[in-house]
């Protein structure tokens, strides 16, 4: 039996004071005489329990603010970015300058349907984050697929730091080749510096160590430029996990944009996902700052081993050699000619040149075909020196 029949009973049928009531069970006397007189007008009404709901809230988030929340909530989901309660509020900051609490723009979307419970989700402090302490000094590279609008199949090469989770480098094309991601590198290189070491699954582009065969052209190069490279254990792409959980950022991004056809309609897609995803789009692992600002708040870190040094004149550059065996490359206005042999003729390549001192390698397997370093007063560059 409820308190509030108790009471009632007590006074209405017992002929009881309602002061001797109130004393008798521990209750105010002012509730007592609440509960009697709502009796006396309502019957058995009065036993039913009642909302303490206040009639209004004067410090309640007003409907307006409600509304620029859920507003924005959708404009952020509708245009395939993360569009939680603590990045709403960023974004609110940016444009108005000042934004309700996290809890209470969380309680705002609960109220408006937007949350699902998720009672099944690991807690967060049963995670074990690993972060590098400085930029540079881990990237993580991988590739993922992403259809085309007429249903084919394109690949899409992701380089993410991480440290600052700086999106370094994010191509797309039809099948990478060995050549591809070498050069892919060095554009990557060329923005953001060198890393310190390189990590990436066990993927035929980046490791010939599972297939019985000896270095890609991956691994040779980050061994002539001195940069560790490591892979995550088979069958456990969660050592990856930085940039496996870019693909699903990127993905979800992607799939609210119109269909690309070709693979350069993609890249212009990516590209505009990358400049949004590096300097607009605050981070949660990083403090919800933006990769670009966590990337430039500490010194870069550099690679420890000896390698190669690149020079700012580091070039890469795609060709085919000739039916007569034969490269050309310019230096300072003058054109080389290169000899490599008959036997090439046809071959795509690399060339990558760092002044004087080149390397030419096949775009499909990344083979070591001539290193040489050009003898700028020659036009001709014979075959005398060639690996």
């Amino acid at each position: 039996m409820s308190m509030s029949r108790v009471v009632i009973t007590a006074v209405v049928a017992g002929g009881r004071s309602k002061s001797a009531v109130a004393r008798d069970y521990g209750v105010s006397r002012r509730w007592v005489q609440v509960l009697v007189a709502r009796y006396l007008a309502e019957g058995e009404a009065a036993f039913e329990p009642r909302s303490r709901r206040p009639h209004s809230s004067p410090r309640r988030t007003s409907r307006a603010v409600e509304d620029s929340v859920v507003a924005l909530r959708k404009e952020l989901a509708g245009a395939g970015h993360d569009a939680g309660a603590e990045t709403i509020a960023w974004h609110l900051r940016q444009r108005a300058g000042c934004s309700p609490s996290v809890a209470t723009i969380w309680r705002i979307l609960s109220r408006r349907g937007f949350v699902i419970p998720q009672p099944h989700k690991r807690p967060r402090s049963s995670w074990r984050r690993f972060a590098a302490e400085l930029p540079n000094e881990l990237w993580q590279a991988d590739i993922t697929h992403w259809p085309l609008a007429d249903g084919s199949d394109a690949e899409i090469l992701n380089i993410i730091d991480d440290h600052s989770r700086l999106l370094a480098a994010s191509t797309a094309r039809a099948v990478f080749k060995a050549g591809d991601i070498v050069a892919d590198l060095h554009t990557a290189m060329a923005r953001h510096g060198r890393p310190e070491r390189l990590l990436t699954d066990n993927g035929a582009v980046f490791t010939g160590l599972y297939r019985g065969r000896g270095w890609v052209a991956l691994e040779r190069e980050l061994a002539a430029l001195g940069i560790a490279l490591s892979h995550c254990r088979p069958y456990h792409p969660q050592t990856c996990g930085k940039v496996e959980r870019l693909h699903q950022t990127l993905k979800n991004w992607l799939a609210r944009q119109h269909p690309a056809a070709t693979a350069a309609g993609l890249q212009a897609q990516l590209d505009a996902f990358t400049a949004d995803y590096n300097t607009r789009r605050p981070h949660r692992a990083i403090g919800r700052r933006t990769p670009a600002a966590a990337w430039h708040a500490r010194p870069r870190a550099m690679p420890a081993r000896q390698g190669i040094r690149v020079s700012e004149h580091f070039r890469v550059r795609r060709d085919r050699i000739d039916t007569d065996g034969k490269l050309t490359l310019r230096h300072n206005s003058r054109l080389h000619h290169i000899g490599i042999g008959r036997r090439w003729a046809g071959t795509k390549v690399l060339i990558l040149a760092r002044d004087l001192d080149i390397r030419i390698i096949t775009q499909d397997d990344g083979e070591l075909i001539r290193e040489l370093t050009l003898d700028p007063a020659r036009d001709y560059q014979p075959q005398a020196s060639k690996v």
